[in-house]
């Protein structure tokens, strides 16, 4: 029969191993939250302000908390723009990335995450709502922002500038123009033609049995209208013209 001794050594075993089995599914539970709050770019800050901001033991130093919670991103996935300081865990989206060098930051235009309370813009935090068309398929009429996942008509595309709106406007610009110098040239070529002038026209015909004349303008008359050669018909320039009948 065991005894009272061996009984509570055995109650202490039992609880040293539900301690650890406690602390080991913490730990992963930590760590999988640390990985979510990395891919979603939070912060403890973030966490405490959406509970309600209640903290507990002394006051923490600003400037110590903003210090740690400025950390330069390394890494950024370009679809959809979340970032990654290169410490801890690898995110999901670069975790299995045999070569990582082109997810780099470049460094002329690093961008690091921003401390609590700053108003400024975080990596990926785009506006809400709708956003301006970047890019148009000529085709379809279809349009994409730039932003997300590309759609397939552009998705494969090596040069995505001959999608761009920009290049629609200004070719539809250039159409317009070179519509609009069309017609002005066409206006200035129509004034440039002056109508005949109204009235009676010297005559350029004359009939040398009855004296009729003829302008040249307008339906011939009988005497003329079946001839084949009416040079003969022509008045002398050096003749008296007579007005038109």
């Amino acid at each position: 029969m065991p005894t009272l001794e061996a009984i509570e050594t055995k109650i202490r075993r039992l609880q040293e191993q539900a301690e650890a089995l406690k602390a080991k599914k913490a730990s992963a539970t930590l760590d999988r939250i640390v990985e979510l709050m990395k891919e979603s770019d939070v912060t403890v800050a973030d966490i405490e302000a959406h509970v309600g901001g209640k903290k507990r033991g002394p006051k923490p130093d600003k400037k110590a908390t903003a210090a740690a919670a400025v950390v330069p991103a390394k890494y950024m996935n370009p679809k959809t723009g979340a970032t990654w300081s290169g410490r801890g865990r690898a995110p999901a989206w670069i975790a299995n990335a045999k070569n990582r060098d082109r997810f780099l930051v470049d460094g002329d235009a690093s961008i690091s995450s921003v401390a609590t309370g700053s108003k400024a813009s975080r990596p990926g935090k785009y506006p809400r709502g709708p956003q301006p068309a970047k890019y148009r398929d000529p085709e379809s009429g279809a349009t994409w922002s730039g932003r997300g996942r590309a759609p397939a008509w552009i998705a494969n595309a090596k040069d995505r500038s001959r999608f761009s709106v920009g290049a629609d406007n200004n070719a539809d610009a250039a159409a317009k123009k070179t519509k609009a110098q069309s017609k002005t040239s066409s206006t200035a070529v129509s004034r440039s033609r002056k109508a005949p002038p109204k009235g009676k026209r010297p005559a350029k015909y004359l009939n040398p049995e009855t004296g009729a004349t003829w302008s040249g303008r307008g339906p011939a008359p009988s005497w003329l209208a079946a001839v084949s050669d009416r040079s003969k018909f022509l008045i002398d320039s050096a003749a008296v013209v007579s007005p038109t009948t």
